[in-house]
């Protein structure tokens, strides 16, 4: 690794944050923050991080809510060699203060049944690219595989969901009406037509994208017409929750590269410090932020 070894860095809590080591209030002491892109760890580094917390800690552990574990109470003497003992099984420092933090994902489509994209390797691609890269403010993204949501694309700076555009296909359908009672955003109508039959028709303006209806559908007449990726951008928990707004829907895959790129420049080009991605969206006008995100301004 190209850092500095934490016993050189202590005193200098700025560059142990940014690797992860963040001292206690007891001041001696550091909890150390560990990187799980996607919250994945195989059996054989939980049994080393195990190890280190019973050697360097006091046997505990935390999970942290992105995904993470941490190990507290390391005497900050034990820091270096309590990092090193986990390299060994390819456990990494994670990230504090003002710069990317882990990725969190979902287990998307590998093994959910609403999974709509696969979750794993665009996180681990975004956590290689941008991952301690230096921000106004922290700066946290999530991929998550579908509208239901579960690893909160909403919430972070950057969100990308799984996303699809259904569409109906009436040969195959037994008029059971199914699907519209079962839409989250009543946004299939169901209307009838003269030969005592009907049809049923996707409200687009209702519709969140997700796979509900084709999934569920028992005749297989609602399908999957384009699947892509709806990316949301200044979601914010904390003092001052904000939502994520929505900066494009059902993008393929290069375009949404693009964007996230686009998205993360604007931000340390326009952020003020310690000034979160939603809230300069608020300062500057959101209107005005997507349009030139997207014109690549």
């Amino acid at each position: 690794m190209s850092e500095k070894p934490a016993r050189e860095l202590w005193g200098d809590l700025a560059a142990l944050k940014k690797i992860g080591m963040v001292q206690q209030k007891q001041k001696e002491y550091f909890a150390l923050r560990l990187r799980a892109v996607g919250g994945d760890l195989t059996s054989a580094q939980l049994r080393k991080i195990v190890e280190v917390a019973d050697k360097y800690g006091r046997g505990e552990l935390h999970l942290s809510t992105r995904q993470g574990i941490e190990i507290h109470n390391v005497h900050h003497t034990d820091i270096e060699n309590a990092r090193k003992e986990l390299e060994t099984a390819g456990v990494y420092m994670g990230a504090c203060g003002p710069r990317v933090r882990i990725i969190v994902a979902c287990p998307g489509n590998s093994t959910c049944r609403w999974g709509i994209i696969d979750t794993k390797t665009p996180a681990k691609e975004l956590d290689s690219k941008y991952f301690r890269e230096d921000t106004p403010h922290k700066f946290k993204l999530a991929v998550t595989g579908c509208p239901h949501n579960c690893a909160k694309a909403t919430e972070n700076d950057i969100g990308v969901m799984g996303a699809i555009l259904p569409a109906w296909r009436g040969d195959a359908c037994t008029d059971c009406g199914l699907c519209v009672s079962i839409c989250p955003t009543n946004a299939i109508e169901k209307r009838p037509l003269p030969d005592g039959k009907s049809r049923y028709v996707l409200l687009e303006d209702k519709c969140i994208n997700c796979s509900i209806c084709t999934s569920s559908c028992p005749a297989d007449s609602w399908v999957v017409e384009k699947r892509g990726y709806n990316l949301f951008i200044g979601g914010t928990m904390g003092k001052i929750p904000r939502l994520g707004t929505i900066l494009k829907k059902l993008l393929d895959k290069p375009e949404l590269d693009t964007l996230i790129e686009r998205s993360l420049r604007y931000y340390q080009k326009n952020g003020r410090k310690k000034e979160r991605f939603g809230h300069m969206l608020d300062r500057l006008g959101a209107a005005q932020v997507k349009q030139e995100i997207l014109d690549g301004v």
